[in-house]
């Protein structure tokens, strides 16, 4: 089976996960990459042009399967997928979901929750007497990078915002406030399946960097799934995230991919199976698996720098077990680099990961590794 993947930097989802997990399937992989110089064996192609992805692939070969897990390639990708007739996601949800105005405007318009939201063009005036609290963002951004509480002063955040991203559309909207969780599906075109869920806890405001997120299955799934299917979302991964407000459970955003920083391992890990084989095979057009019944908990903690600085110890990457937890760590960083603090998901310096009988254990596990094996930044 050949088997074209789409990226753009390495990551460890790709290089740890879904490169395995094609290997087992017993996949010939071929990486379309614009940074060939970092991805090995990697072929040099404007994967942002769904044009230049299909030409290439159709100069080395017919494929069997065309996957990203790339935020910012699924559309491109999906129009590939499309062109040779290979199972895939539909190109406009891709557009819908990465877009947030327009994952605002698709859930008004089917009726499922309305979220006051605002488009800023570049150049576009801010516009007076919305009520605060605000959030700014991106449109199309990712890693929480200038993602911003607004509680007085919209033009002076706006600004702010648009003098590290110039020539890029915001979205001003309404704060959601409350509990923020995730809805984990794959589905294969058919069959939509619901993988679990993680509560997330956040860092300080103004800033939304996500510190650690516990396993969490429950909560109210049907309003998820019906945003998803506004939106069109029914084929292969996606991580949503939602806040239940006092007013009932509001979308945040979609991110049409598997979660990511490290929760992906541990989604596998809790639930006990091989899920970045799971993901390939439904873009080699195999129907979605059942998902088991578990016990087990789970947590991902990231270790975010507090402040700028030398890193001047760390810990390596390992594994531990601590009686019947089995725990993780994988260092982002290393000792001796400048960590320069940007509010962001960028700020990780690693990350542990930790699977136990039940929550008690796995937080008296990972807070006894902390302590041993401590990030310092001096």
């Amino acid at each position: 089976m050949r088997l074209y993947m789409t990226a753009i930097k390495p990551t460890d989802s790709v290089t740890d996960g879904f490169l395995p997990a094609a290997r087992a399937l017993g996949c010939q992989v071929t990486m379309l990459t614009d940074r060939p110089d970092r991805h090995p064996d990697g072929v040099a192609c404007d994967v942002r042009d769904p044009r230049a992805v299909i030409d290439v692939i159709a100069g080395l070969g017919r494929p069997d399967a065309i996957f990203t897990n790339s935020d910012h390639l699924q559309a491109e990708t999906a129009l590939a997928a499309d062109y040779f007739g290979l199972p895939g996601k539909d190109w406009r949800a891709c557009l819908a979901a990465k877009n947030k105005f327009l994952t605002r405007r698709r859930l008004a318009e089917a009726g499922v929750e309305q979220v006051r939201s605002v488009r800023l063009a570049p150049g576009d005036p801010v516009p007076g007497g919305l009520p605060y609290p605000l959030v700014v963002k991106p449109r199309e951004g990712v890693a929480s990078e200038d993602v911003m509480l607004v509680e007085s002063d919209l033009a002076g955040a706006v600004a702010e915002v648009r003098r590290r991203r110039p020539g890029e559309a915001l979205v001003v909207e309404e704060y959601l406030e409350g509990p923020l969780r995730t809805l984990e599906t794959l589905g294969d075109g058919t069959e939509l399946r619901v993988l679990g869920g993680f509560e997330t806890t956040l860092g300080p405001p103004p800033h939304f960097v996500e510190e650690r997120l516990d396993w969490a299955p429950g909560g109210p799934r049907e309003h998820v799934l019906a945003a998803l299917r506004a939106l069109g979302v029914g084929f292969g991964a996606c991580h949503t995230e939602y806040v239940l407000t006092p007013g009932g459970p509001r979308i945040v955003e979609v991110n049409y991919r598997v979660i990511g920083d490290h929760c992906d391992f541990l989604l596998a890990d809790v639930l006990g199976v091989p899920l970045f084989e799971w993901i390939l095979r439904v873009h080699l057009g195999e129907p979605v698996p059942a998902v088991p019944e578990i016990s087990r908990y789970g947590s991902a903690v990231s270790l975010v720098a507090d402040r700028s600085g030398t890193i001047t110890s760390a810990p390596g990457a390992e594994s531990v077990e601590s009686g019947d937890v089995r725990l993780w760590h994988r260092p982002l960083r290393s000792v001796g680099d400048v960590v320069r603090q940007t509010h962001t998901n960028r700020d990780y310096l690693g990350v542990i990961r930790a699977v136990g009988p039940d929550r008690a254990r796995v937080e008296a596990a990972v807070g006894a590794y902390r302590a041993a094996r401590p990030w310092v930044v001096g």
